[in-house]
């Protein structure tokens, strides 16, 4: 069975991890995806470390299922010719800063007026208009500047960034979101549009209940570590071996809480009625009931609480996870192979659709610079001689 977004070209024109995340999805669904790099050095990110035999982990992670194309940037003609590719292609994703693309000539008003159908999805770092919007975007900054960090970490710590580049990654998946929305629309008006988002915009996006805090209440959310910033008890707990995971998120749960520990006198504490009053005196409460949870260890527990309904859990190290069984049963990581590592292990598309009929999403390894060049300029529609000669003027780079 075809894949759900089989037939359809995108041409890459990010670097780094916010574009290529939202291209390698679409690659995944089935989309052919042809990465464009400058021929000196490519993606920034080939060059952060750490490396599997001299090839960046970091690119590993982020460039699968693409063909990789290397373009002089700098070169006029370079410039020709990804134009040319961008006017037979469905999609175009670039990442650049807010005004670049123009200065380019590949705009999206100028491909648009030669071909209204085209999809153009740009990703800034703080958005096309305003007095941050020529900032660049990198994660850390954003996470600080959208006050992420500052529900992040606790008392002690201060504001802490969140353990990935959550930025990068969710703007990635608000972009192609948007370019599917596009794509559909464009099957009824016969035109594509211009699909913007943002670092800044993408994590106002996952502020949910913290932010909803403040807009309605005028709330200041604080820091509150491994502690859930509305319910209580919900969050970490020390046991006899070290920390597990507690999620008692209603009622009914939190009085079971109580009969499983056998401290039922909580339940009836005044301090400890109602959520409100929970969270209130939620520092008091853990100590309570830490006091009981160090009787056993953290894997003693666990099978308790969820037998009882209570939702619980360990806190893995990436060791722990990525041999836990029920990752593995879940064939949440997928082999392919890659001509230099070897064989490459990945974390694989985490949707799962009927239209994938062995269910895999890893196809293809990331490519390196310039892997594919002379196949895809074939592919559109260059003659022979004519990707030679760029290849002798090195406007474009085919890898050994």
């Amino acid at each position: 069975m075809n894949r759900p977004l089989d037939g359809m070209k995108v041409l890459d024109l990010t670097r780094a991890l916010s574009g290529p995340f939202s291209t390698m999805i679409l690659g995944d669904l089935g989309a052919e995806v042809i990465k464009v790099e400058p021929v000196s050095g490519g993606d920034m990110a080939r060059q952060w470390g750490p490396f599997d035999e001299d090839i960046s982990v970091y690119y590993l992670s982020a460039n699968r299922n693409k063909k990789g194309v290397g373009i002089d940037f700098r070169n006029p003609e370079g410039l020709g010719l990804i134009k040319r590719m961008a006017l037979q292609s469905d999609i175009v994703v670039e990442n650049f800063k807010v005004g670049t693309m123009e200065k380019m000539g590949l705009g999206y008003e100028t491909l648009s007026a030669e071909k209204p159908e085209i999809i153009m999805a740009s990703i800034s770092g703080f958005g096309s208009a305003g007095p941050a919007k020529h900032w660049a975007g990198f994660d850390q900054i954003a996470q600080g500047y959208s006050g992420f960090m500052s529900l992040t970490g606790n008392a002690e710590s201060g504001p802490m960034r969140v353990g990935t580049a959550i930025g990068d990654l969710t703007s990635g998946m608000w972009t192609a979101i948007g370019i599917l929305a596009a794509a559909v629309q464009r099957k009824a008006t016969g035109r594509g549009q211009h699909v913007e988002t943002s670092l800044l915009a993408s994590l106002l996006g996952l502020l949910s209940v913290q932010g909803q805090r403040y807009l309605s209440l005028q709330d200041i959310p604080e820091p509150c570590g491994n502690t859930h910033p509305v319910i209580a008890p919900y969050g970490t707990f020390e046991t006899a071996d070290g920390p597990l995971n507690l999620a008692p998120a209603t009622q009914a749960m939190w009085l079971k809480l109580c009969s499983i520990l056998s401290v039922d006198e909580l339940a009836a504490d005044p301090r400890f009625l109602t959520n409100a009053d929970r969270m209130q005196n939620r520092h008091a409460l853990k100590d309570l009931l830490e006091a009981s949870l160090k009787r056993k260890t953290r894997m003693e527990w666990t099978p308790i609480m969820i037998e009882h309904g209570i939702p619980a859990g360990p806190i893995n190290t990436l060791g722990d996870v990525f041999n836990d069984p029920q990752v593995l049963a879940c064939n949440l990581v997928e082999t392919v192979d890659h001509p230099i590592v070897g064989p490459l292990r990945q974390v694989g598309l985490p949707v799962k659709m009927g239209a994938v009929a062995d269910g895999s999403s890893v196809r293809s390894a990331p490519p390196l610079l310039g892997e594919h060049t002379s196949a895809v300029f074939s592919e559109y529609g260059f003659s022979q001689a004519e990707i030679e000669r760029l290849i002798e003027d090195k406007v474009i780079h085919q890898a050994a």
